[in-house]
């Protein structure tokens, strides 16, 4: 029997089941996709499971966590303080669990010239100080600027590892919902640059050099990728060893559950040796 994985938005208000046969995740758009094939799989072994994964970004998965509409909140970044804060005084108690890592690459159109470029050139394209790709060493052509929505956790990281906390993105830049939005604006556009997640990069886009060193898993797991992160998803305290929420985190550290993310094109976490 095939069983199909449903996509479902929230609904304000409504209560999460908590039974063995019930799990609702919320946030991460960029997670999101390890969720899903999570999901897909867990449920195949699994007929009498339900699992709903929703893509709100990372911003409303931390809150559906707080307001107690998902089991699993996904998210591509730390939580900030604030959440933190937020949930202490609701006795929250989030617990992190990386599941995978990720790049973010700048990524361009395949016909663009430019090989690569430094944190403080992307700095300069994105805060307005560098507006022509002829600056950089390409052609003589305007930058479109394409940014993650303020809402995501790629938004986040990319302004905390690259532009630096108090740098504003120059004005007529475009922001797109999700990172195969940013994909789809890059690989239709000569001029335009972004950023995604490392498991929406293919053959549309190209990925840059950043420093000098190209994204993959050797790089991001040897740090010398310059701009990359933990994924993770959280519970509210830790579940219990025999718990849905526990066996659906742990995939991550099987064999499948490993193919699964490389697959996608993340980076699984590094067994213990």
């Amino acid at each position: 029997m095939r069983v199909s994985l449903v996509i479902a938005g929230l609904v304000a208000g409504c209560a999460v089941a908590h039974a063995q046969d019930k799990l609702v995740l919320d946030g991460s758009t960029t997670v999101g996709p390890i969720a899903k094939a999570f999901a897909e799989s867990y449920m195949r072994q699994n007929p009498g499971v339900n699992i709903t994964v929703s893509e709100s970004g990372s911003g409303n998965g931390a809150k559906a966590l707080l307001n107690g509409t998902c089991d699993i909140a996904n998210l591509s970044r730390a939580l900030k303080d604030s959440e933190k804060k937020a949930m202490e005084e609701k006795g929250v108690k989030p617990a992190a669990h990386v599941v995978a890592y990720d790049a973010l690459p700048v990524i361009v159109h395949p016909s663009n010239k430019v090989k690569g470029l430094t944190i403080e050139q992307i700095r300069g394209i994105y805060t307005g100080a560098i507006k022509n790709w002829k600056d950089v060493g390409g052609s003589d052509l305007p930058i479109v600027v394409i940014s993650r929505d303020t809402n995501s956790g790629t938004f986040e990281t990319f302004k905390e590892l690259v532009l630096g906390k108090e740098a504003k993105i120059c004005e007529g830049a475009e922001y797109a919902g999700s990172n195969g939005a940013v994909r789809q604006r890059v690989q239709m556009t000569n001029g335009a640059i972004g950023y995604a997640g490392l498991g929406f990069v293919d053959h549309t886009v190209k990925a840059l050099e950043i420093n000098g060193v190209a994204p993959s898993a050797e790089t991001v797991l040897n740090k010398t990728y310059p701009v990359s992160r933990e994924l993770f998803m959280f519970t509210n305290g830790e579940p219990a060893a025999d718990s849905l929420a526990a066996k659906f985190i742990g995939l991550s550290l099987t064999p499948k559950g490993r193919e699964i993310i490389e697959e996608i094109g993340f980076i699984p976490v590094p067994e213990k040796k």
